[in-house]
């Protein structure tokens, strides 16, 4: 999955409040193929500013395994405190979702921003301790349960898919009565 938030000083969603939807998804493929073709043992640290309309933004970068996760920033971040934060985040991905894959990003977006919003807020970094964001983020799944909402069903149908093995990517998922038709991720590549 591909995330483009910028850390500082403007929130997330100037991402999307800023550009039309096609533009946005021209911005994310191609960062995407910036990402993709560049060599494991290159810098993680990418000019992007043509993408945004400006010189003062970079991409920052970690591939794991198959996913590759991506921040952009204006100059005055620090590179390394950024690839710092992006370590953070997986670390706690990997602690919340026991093993992160792709599937958990995809079913538990929710789940994945609430992590995020946990560290970063208005752009600003705020928690870098990954036991306390875990103790947050357990404690609104449990606050979720006792709420009785379908925080679960999410979970059952990633554990569900995670125990097939498919010799291909499938382009419908079918649980039950609820119907996931998945993406054809191919043009991004």
């Amino acid at each position: 999955p591909l995330s483009c938030p910028e850390v500082a000083p403007a929130p997330r969603n100037r991402f999307r409040a800023l550009r039309a939807e096609e533009v946005q998804q021209q911005i994310i493929r191609d960062t995407f193929h910036l990402v993709l073709k560049r060599d494991d043992h290159i810098c993680n640290f990418l000019e992007c500013g043509s993408l945004f309309g400006g010189s003062d933004y970079k991409l920052i970068y970690r591939h794991y395994a198959t996913l590759y996760f991506v921040f952009c920033v204006d100059s005055s971040e620090s590179e390394l405190g950024i690839l710092d934060l992006i370590q953070v985040f997986v670390e706690t991905l990997d602690k919340c979702f026991e093993n992160v894959c792709e599937l958990d990003l995809i079913f538990h977006m929710d789940k994945v921003h609430h992590i995020l919003q946990e560290m970063v807020i208005g752009g600003m970094v705020l928690e870098t301790n990954m036991n306390e964001i875990v103790a947050q983020v357990e404690a609104q799944g449990k606050l979720e349960k006792a709420e009785g909402g379908l925080s679960a069903a999410p979970s059952r149908a990633v554990s569900a898919v995670k125990n097939i093995n498919l010799p291909e990517i499938p382009r419908n998922i079918n649980i039950g009565d609820i119907n996931i038709k998945v993406p054809n991720l191919s043009q991004f590549m």
